[in-house]
């Protein structure tokens, strides 16, 4: 079984597409709902949304003080996937006990994003797959913390 595995600019793409349907009034997909949600969370995203010419081939480098943000943006889109469906199981405790914790939403978004961003590094860093016990580790660690 293959895994959905969108290029760079596939990603880049469908949050331009997801955002100008929403401005022009378009129905959205549930997915496409979602991406706007985050979006209208992230003001400071407005105008990489609005000018797609210009950003679909920026690059951001870290190292320089760089948020992607469509990396920010395609890792809300992934934790907020995981709490839809609760995988890994108590995600979706945890993202609800942090956002009564934070009284955001988009905070306790944040949390766990970090844990989900950390077990991608340390995979990428390892060449293994994604510890899926240390990533729910942290998720629980979070929660209770």
């Amino acid at each position: 079984m293959a895994l959905f595995s969108p290029s760079r600019d596939q990603v880049r793409q469908f949050f331009f597409d997801a955002w100008a349907k929403f401005q022009r009034q378009q129905v959205l997909t549930d997915l496409e709902t979602m991406a706007v949600g985050i979006v209208q969370a992230h003001p400071e995203y407005h105008h990489v949304l609005d000018a797609p010419e210009r950003y679909l081939d920026q690059s951001y480098f870290p190292e320089m003080g760089e948020t992607n943000p469509f990396l920010h943006m395609s890792l809300h889109l992934s934790v907020l996937e995981q709490v839809s469906i609760d995988q890994p199981p108590g995600i979706n405790a945890a993202y609800h006990a942090l956002w009564r914790k934070h009284g955001d939403a988009v905070e306790a978004q944040h949390v766990l994003m970090d844990c989900l961003a950390e077990a991608i590094w340390q995979a990428q860093r390892t060449g293994a797959g994604l510890d899926a016990q240390a990533y729910a580790a942290c998720i629980e660690a979070k929660a209770r913390g």
